[in-house]
């Protein structure tokens, strides 16, 4: 087991990254204020995983209710959030009972709400089961729920108490979703880690084939960084800002297209191909430089052309993005591959141009 620890300035917490982790009390039990939790999961994971975890914690003496969710983007809703805190109300749950978020970015965003909001802040874990998530949501204090007219619109800065990525998880998951997962991984490369990036190009059929050294690999160095930039840059301020490569462009899709057409590392993808192609018109990357990308996004199994949403609803979905500062875009773009900035400077020519597909070959 590897353990990570995200320092902030008035908290920090482990990461534990290791195999067979879900029934490790012992890793648990130091972060539960009193013995009560509330498992929040849906139901693609419950069936698989929920019987372990809820058996370890009662064998420790634990009460333990449990929330199942529906499953999927679509449901990221204020009713579906609601339900969750009917079953704590119903259940007379106290403030220092502990959320347990057990699924993907959905669920650990939403029990993450949840828990800031419940009884004005409740103690929350999180139990990552997808790629995604390991590498990315569930690592940060980014909690949130969707808006239709943007995605991630309502929502808090809630750290967890600790974060517990099981390898093994991920062995049940979908070749689609481990694929999604992909995306916020070489994300990571291309912002801020040519070296890591290097190591993706040369293993993401490893990683597509799940090696498990590969995997662990991956997920930790993806959970360094981002331990790194949130340390600097908790609410998003400043350097933060660079883990939405790809985003702003991406969460037009899925808002375009409508929550759950697209997984969201999908959209991520063509997103990140798009930020490329803005930066090649902006003559930061060459076309080489923008191939380099599409091919590896290509290779770990991810979509490379973006949908056409027309250009009015492009631009009405991206100014919903949380980037937007007085009324103007700002794009995460790369200056060179592994070293992203954030600009304001991007013309609507440049962006009609990258967005009818003009300079981007798939």
């Amino acid at each position: 087991m590897i353990t990570l620890d995200l320092k902030l300035p008035d908290a920090h917490y482990p990461i534990h990254i290791g195999r067979n982790l879900l029934t490790r009390t012992d890793l648990l039990k130091p972060h539960l204020p009193i013995p009560s939790v509330a498992i929040v999961t849906n139901s693609t994971i419950a069936p698989l995983y929920l019987a372990p975890l809820e058996q370890a914690l009662k064998e420790e003496g634990i009460a333990t209710r449990v929330v199942v969710l529906p499953d999927g983007e679509s449901y990221k809703t204020w009713d579906t959030l609601n339900l969750i805190f009917d079953a704590l109300l119903s259940g007379n749950c106290e403030r220092k009972t502990t959320l347990i978020a057990l699924g993907g970015g959905v669920i650990g965003d939403m029990a993450g709400f949840a828990a800031a909001c419940y009884q004005r802040g409740a103690p929350f874990i999180q139990i990552p089961t997808t790629l995604l998530a390991q590498v990315d949501s569930s690592v940060g204090g980014k909690t949130a729920i969707n808006h239709p007219l943007g995605k991630n619109m309502i929502g808090a800065f809630y750290q967890p108490r600790v974060v517990i990525a099981d390898m093994v998880l991920l062995d049940t998951l979908s070749d689609r979703e481990l694929s999604a997962g992909l995306a916020e991984v070489i994300k990571y490369g291309l912002l801020g880690d040519a070296e890591f990036l290097a190591w993706l190009e040369n293993n993401i059929e490893q990683l597509r084939a799940r090696d498990p050294a590969s995997l662990e690999y991956a997920v930790k160095r993806c959970c360094e960084m981002k331990a790194e930039i949130v340390g600097q840059d908790e609410k998003e301020s400043g350097v933060r800002a660079l883990l939405n490569l790809g985003h702003t462009f991406g969460h037009a899709i899925e808002a375009g297209l409508g929550y759950g057409a697209w997984l969201h590392g999908e959209a991520v993808a063509a997103g990140m191909v798009l930020a490329a192609a803005t930066s090649q018109e902006l003559g930061w990357l060459s076309a080489a430089d923008v191939e380099r990308v599409i091919l590896l996004i290509q290779r770990a199994g991810l979509p490379v052309k973006a949908p056409d949403l027309g250009l009015t609803n492009w631009l009405e979905h991206m100014g919903h993005d949380k980037k937007v500062e007085q009324g103007k875009l700002r794009f995460v773009l790369l200056k060179q591959l592994g070293q992203a900035v954030i600009s304001s400077e991007v013309s609507h020519d440049v962006l009609q141009r990258v967005l009818s597909g003009q300079n981007v070959t798939a």
